[in-house]
Formats: structure tokens, sequence, C-alpha cells
């Protein structure tokens, strides 16, 4: 059976598409998230984005950090988007449960942030709470896991 071979530019645009779809809709969801449960000013959340590399110096920080923080959202955004895109050609997720995989996806994605990046970043430690943390992963799933798996075979065309 011949392998499926997909034009390397529909490749990169669905990267650029879909990275900005899911981190728009995982921004928003953090925002609205975290402006209802605290009732405080969202400009934190990309405060404590920015910590992940500037530490503890970031929550004093005016404009640039927060600008900093958004690049940083859109760069992890963006490499999870990559990383899904190419599984999708590697392993022919057109061909797989959409449902799951997008579950599937958004539950590796909070695995992967919330044991490996933010442990290992400079962020402020926070401590683990499993209703927080089922949260955090259906805001994973539903804005990024089953975007990224209803939209990519949108995007992305075989030669």
């Amino acid at each position: 059976m011949e392998k499926e071979r997909f034009k390397p530019i529909t490749v990169r645009k669905t990267v650029i598409i879909l990275g900005l779809i899911v981190g728009s809709l995982d921004i928003l969801a953090a925002i609205i998230d975290y402006s209802l449960s605290t009732h405080k000013n969202p400009v934190v959340i990309f405060k404590f984005i920015a910590s992940g590399i500037i530490g503890q110096s970031a929550f004093t920080g005016g404009t640039g950090i927060v600008l900093l923080g958004l690049l940083f959202h859109y760069i992890i955004t963006f490499l999870f988007t990559t990383f899904f895109a190419w599984l999708y050609i590697k392993i022919n997720l057109s061909t797989k449960n959409r449902l799951l995989t997008g579950i599937l996806y958004g539950v590796f994605i909070w695995f992967v942030m919330s044991q490996i990046v933010l442990p290992l970043s400079a962020t402020p430690k926070l401590s683990f709470h499993y209703l927080k943390a089922l949260k955090a992963m259906l805001i994973l799933i539903c804005m990024i896991g089953l975007p990224l798996a209803f939209l990519t075979g949108k995007f992305i065309k075989k030669v």
C-alpha cells in the first residue's frame, strides 16, 4: 500500500490557522474561567505564563510582560498544533475516531503541561486540586483537542 503524501504548504497553513484558532479558544476560556472564579483582572494569566521563563519578576511587569506571556502562550499552542499535524500525517488520524482522538489529545496536553512543563518552569508552584485539574483538562479537550481532531482534515490536503 502506497503511503499517503500531504502538500507541505497545506500542512504549514493548517498549523498557522489552527494554532491561531485553538490558541485563541484556549486563552479565551482561561480568561473567562479566571474572571468568573476570582472576579479579578485576568491579565495575571499572561504574567503567569511569562513567569515560566522569567520567574517571579513577571508579576510586577507591565504591558511588555503581558505581551510576552501572550507570545509564549501562542508558541506553546503552535507546538502542540504542529505535533498534532505530524501525528495526523504519521498515523493517519483521519481514519480514527475524532471524538476519542480529541479527548485523548486534550488529556495529553494537560499531562504534558501540568506534569512536565510547569514543574520544569519558573512559574510559582501550584497545589494540585482534582476539580481544578478536571476543569483544566476539560478546557484543553474542548478548546484544543476536539477542534484539532475535527478541523485538521479540513485543511491538510493530500498530494
